[in-house]
């Protein structure tokens, strides 16, 4: 079965932005079946059913060059898991001996690291910029694969996200987080949702990153999304505990690409993050 890629996008010299089903190079365009939103189609209790109705459905088709793809996120709230994997857990010991016993214990702990990544209108999609701060020395991209969830907290599909990080301000303290975490630009998401896969699907997948910087690659790494310590359904269980998400909630889950500690990223850097069973996410650096 060719898998199923929801995505939000505009027509060329138009501000409407419409959902829409990716196929190859083609997009079907959602909203002339009278779907409003993303979100409300992810709300569906037969997302498939209703997805394989739209398949005979004549929609109107525009060709990729036609349109320009946005951020795959409507209303819901942007949170991340951190050090889900072994090399994240050994790279933030490595940012500062005052953190590093933090690390090793939530990485052993029950209770995962959850914190708010981004407000839905924050995130940057395919082709916007990432941000990395001018009082910051040590910045890198985080490749992660990120869930997507309804407002019952069903796990409806993922998404290739970018968790930006200033590794120098976090690794002073760790009460400075928010802010090596959480500023303009520091969120990206897209190019689209991949939907109707399970997690055991989710896990053959690859996350692969790749840094240009002029005419040359200044960074490469990949990891498996099976190397995530914590199943899918445990990180749900805790990012619903004591919350509620009325329009859903997209969950970062941390990365196993870490680049060396030598390595920062610099303006017009080009990142691009690719999950196997997704897509592509590009996204050029700037200064922010």
């Amino acid at each position: 079965m060719t898998p199923m890629k929801l995505c939000r996008f505009v027509v060329a010299h138009d501000t409407v932005v419409r959902p829409g089903i990716l196929e190859g190079s083609v997009v079907r365009d959602l909203s002339a079946a009278g779907i409003r939103s993303v979100s409300d189609l992810l709300e569906s209790p037969d997302l498939g059913g209703v997805l394989r109705g739209m398949a005979g459905a004549g929609l109107p088709e525009l060709e990729l060059p036609e349109v320009r793809l946005m951020a795959p996120v409507d209303r819901q709230e942007v949170w991340a898991a951190g050090v889900t994997y072994l090399r994240s857990k050994k790279a933030r010991m490595e940012e500062s001996d005052f953190s590093a016993t933090a690390y090793d214990r939530v990485y052993e702990a029950p209770r995962p690291e959850i914190f708010f990544k981004s407000m839905p209108r924050k995130v940057s999609g395919p082709g916007g910029p990432v941000g990395i701060r001018a009082d910051a020395k040590w910045n890198v991209p985080e490749p992660e694969l990120a869930l997507v969830f309804n407002s019952s907290m069903r796990l409806v599909g993922y998404t290739v996200g970018n968790d930006m990080s200033s590794r120098d301000i976090e690794g002073e303290n760790l009460l400075y987080l928010p802010q090596a975490k959480m500023y303009r630009a520091s969120c990206a998401l897209g190019p689209v949702i991949r939907v109707l896969a399970d997690e055991a699907e989710a896990r053959t997948w690859t996350i692969g990153v790749s840094i240009r910087r002029g005419a040359g690659v200044v960074f490469s790494g990949e990891t498996s999304v099976g190397q995530i310590k914590r199943t899918f359904d445990e990180l749900a269980g805790w990012l619903g505990r004591s919350q509620e998400f009325p329009d859903g909630a997209i969950l970062l889950t941390g990365t196993g690409v870490v680049p060396p500690n030598d390595f920062t990223l610099a303006a017009d850097d080009r990142v691009s993050i690719h999950v196997s069973g997704i897509g592509t996410l590009v996204n050029d650096v700037v200064v922010v």
